[in-house]
């Protein structure tokens, strides 16, 4: 058994989304999100489920916050529901709404849990989704006036912010392979889209500036690892193209103020291009404080002709995959995170996912979920790697605090070192809960 020692100062987390745990979908002023929609259309997420109720964290926030205090968790990343702040997008505040994320701003400070708040984690109001959604530029001055609403209300409560969670998904995933909402499938739409999220992000970054607001920004794209199956340049290049669309495409704009030329010849390759506007570069280009990253997972790729997008084919070499069918791949976290540092330099990282899918249920009042343990186990050994190499990492997110509606896979996907039983919403922890607890509160790892 060998001994892994984190830093000292290193925050320890745990994070969630709106949609995904508040439920109260039609309380309190809420308009509908975009999640609202599509998750009441028949066919879209497995066995009909949404998020009306989800984990009810919108009334039970006060035991959630419990159970954090007790694992020990210093920073607690969540995402605000745009709709119950303006529920048609733009306009009037709903103030019921603001109360609300005040009540459990509060309560997290009290209990000596610092929130990092992410503004936009995919419940886009559906008004906007009415008008073009982020195909329309208008909805960027939309974000960021709520932006700025969030600003105002929370400036020194809140002090580290997220602008974006996973602009990879709101973009691709969302509207050209279309499994997410709003469903869309189409390429040349959906790089329009990763356009106008960057945008936005940066206009977001600016008005953050200009307001003086105490604290921190950043913004979290998701990321991936692909292993070229051989020492080929075709492998390599395929791989490239495939992580290139998740790193350097939301990447390079924000901290070289340029889309990546070999992404932008690869699109246009397939018929699609960028419109940028005067200015829109410089505006994405705003220095952020931190960088997020989101990592779940990675595999061994080789070029194919006509294979997806990128002529790329995973290769399948039995690796142990979690219940949700993604490959365990540490060594693509301690990838992701040397290539990122060495590409963008020393910018300061906070892991903000992390985590892993296992069906475990309750048995005896207890939840062992051991093959959790044991991938969380190896990707902070991993992170641990970064770290002794020389990656800037301040704080790490498990996610999640517990089981949640896990988007197009409804509620059959459990993510949380806490169970939830959907019928009771009664909480149970977890073997990785008091696993977890154990690592914080040593601030070491065993191995």
């Amino acid at each position: 058994m060998a001994i892994i020692q984190f830093p000292n100062g290193i925050k320890w987390g745990s994070a969630t989304a709106a949609y995904q745990v508040e439920g109260a979908a039609f309380e309190d002023g809420r308009g509908p999100s975009i999640w609202d929609t599509f998750s009441h259309t028949p066919g879209k997420v497995k066995d009909g489920d949404n998020g009306d109720i989800a984990c009810d964290s919108y009334h039970r926030y006060e035991e959630d916050i419990e159970l954090m205090k007790e694992l020990g968790i210093t920073m607690y990343r969540f995402s605000v529901s745009w709709p119950r702040i303006y529920p048609d997008g733009t306009g009037e505040i709903n103030q019921p709404g603001l109360a609300f994320y005040h009540r459990f701003v509060d309560k997290l400070l009290e209990n000596g849990i610092e929130p990092m708040c992410t503004l936009y984690h995919w419940d886009l109001p559906q008004a906007l989704q009415d008008k073009g959604g982020w195909a329309n530029r208008d909805t960027i001055g939309a974000f960021v006036t709520y932006a700025e609403t969030m600003f105002n209300e929370f400036n020194g409560k809140i002090k580290h912010w997220l602008t974006l969670n996973e602009p990879w998904c709101v973009s691709f995933l969302s509207n050209h392979i279309g499994v997410h909402a709003p469903g869309n499938q189409d390429l040349q739409l959906a790089t329009t889209i990763s356009h106008h999220l960057l945008v936005a992000h940066g206009k977001a970054v600016q008005k953050f500036r200009q307001q003086e607001v105490q604290g921190q920004i950043g913004f979290a794209p998701n990321t991936t690892w692909l292993e070229p199956f051989s020492s080929r340049q075709q492998d390599i290049d395929a791989c490239r193209r495939e992580v290139g669309q998740q790193i350097e495409w939301f990447m390079d704009p924000v901290f070289k103020g340029e889309y990546p030329q070999f992404m932008l010849d690869w699109f246009n390759k397939k018929g699609v291009g960028l419109q940028l506007e005067e200015g829109d570069l410089e505006a994405i280009r705003q220095p952020v404080d931190f960088l997020g990253i989101n990592y779940y997972t990675g595999n061994l790729a080789r070029y194919k002709e006509d294979s997806g997008l990128f002529d790329t084919e995973h290769i399948e070499t039995g690796v142990e995959r979690t219940d949700i069918g993604w490959p365990v791949y540490p060594d693509g976290f301690y990838k992701v995170l040397t290539y990122i540092a060495g590409r963008y330099g020393n910018i300061p990282i906070y892991i903000t996912e992390n985590g892993a899918c296992y069906n475990d249920e309750p048995a005896d009042g207890r939840v062992k979920d051991d093959r959790r343990i044991s991938y969380l186990q190896h990707h902070l050994a991993a992170l641990s790697r970064a770290i002794e190499s020389g990656v800037n990492i301040k704080g790490y997110f498990l996610w999640s605090l517990m089981d949640n509606f896990e988007w197009a896979e409804g509620y059959s996907k459990r993510f949380g070192i806490i169970h939830v039983d959907y019928r009771t919403l009664v909480r149970t922890k977890k073997d990785s809960y008091y696993w977890y607890k154990k690592v914080i509160a040593n601030n070491w790892l065993e191995v």
